[in-house]
């Protein structure tokens, strides 16, 4: 048996990548720029979560691992997520804080990967967040202990009534939960071009502290 008597095939599925280019005669000297101009045009395009971006961490076992989680702050210091700090991937930034996030805004036919080092925010920038997120949200930030085991969703939901009961009016943040910030070393830019000749930057962080750009063949 095979998956494909049961599924569309994937090895016909093909997609010619058009209309849009990179060049080098166009690209900023630092990427920061670049990103914010595909971040905005990800958003105006109105794709499903521009923000969400895949991260990969290692594992103690040196294996990767990735999730998808949600950017929530991003400048020339680096990219911001948020997180329960006793989750395994806390544990596994900590451990090894060499990361790796992927962007896909396929509407656009682009992805960014970003190569850097992760470390815990300053508390009170993970308050003055934690202060904006929807009350629910606040609570389930209390009532989940990220990666540990369940013996079922009753259980789950009962802790979440629990929290409510604890904090009928504000909530603050838990201890146990906090921001990332991933400091790039690198950038890559890929934009989709016709025939699979595809466009490839590469920004890698000078030791001067500049940004040095070079192409990649796709």
């Amino acid at each position: 048996m095979r998956v494909t008597d049961f599924a569309a095939d994937p090895a016909a599925m093909r997609r010619d990548y058009t209309g849009r280019t990179l060049l080098e005669s166009h690209a900023p000297r630092e990427p920061f720029t670049l990103f914010t101009r595909w971040f905005d045009d990800a958003v105006r395009d109105g794709g499903l979560e521009p923000n969400a971006m895949v991260l990969a961490t290692t594992g103690p076992d040196g294996a990767p691992r990735q999730r998808t989680v949600l950017l929530k702050a991003f400048s020339t210091d680096g990219f911001v997520f948020y997180t329960n700090y006793e989750s395994d991937k806390a544990r596994q930034i900590d451990a090894r804080p060499g990361v790796g996030l992927l962007f896909g805004w396929y509407r656009q036919h682009r992805q960014v990967i970003v190569s850097g080092t992760a470390s815990r925010v300053p508390r009170p920038q993970t308050e003055a967040y934690f202060a904006t997120r929807p009350h629910g949200s606040q609570l389930a930030a209390w009532a989940s202990r990220q990666s540990r085991p369940l013996p079922d969703r009753d259980s789950l939901d009962a802790e979440y009534r629990r929290a409510a009961a604890r904090f009928p009016g504000d909530v603050p943040a838990p201890p146990h939960w906090g921001g990332y910030r991933v400091v790039p070393h690198e950038i890559e830019f890929w934009q989709g071009r016709a025939d699979r000749l595809h466009d490839r930057l590469r920004y890698r962080r000078a030791e001067s502290g500049g940004w040095v750009v070079a192409r990649l063949a796709p």
